[in-house]
């Protein structure tokens, strides 16, 4: 599985995008099922969050979904915080 996490917005306005590849890693699965989990609530057109928040915008294989702060699940923060920290 594929995940890709773009992240916009922000006090300073700076995108920053990572993805991740689950195949291989030893946490694979649980990846998958935070992924799973992250796109359901999800919406198909840019989210509105607030004054310098951000706003992401999160690809798992070919679905697309669009999130924005404070409106996060845990599944989601946790999804975001692992690719943004170790994608490439």
């Amino acid at each position: 599985m594929r995940i890709v996490i773009t992240r916009t917005g922000g006090f300073a306005g700076i995108e920053r995008r990572a993805q991740l590849d689950t195949s291989g890693r030893p946490d694979a699965t649980h990846l998958q099922t935070l992924a799973r989990r992250a796109l359901a609530p999800g919406h198909d057109s840019p989210a509105r969050g607030v004054p310098d928040g951000f706003q992401y915008e999160i690809t798992v294989d070919n679905r697309k979904v669009h999130l924005a702060d404070p409106h996060l699940t845990e599944d989601q923060h946790e999804l975001i915080r692992t690719v943004l920290r170790e994608g490439a």
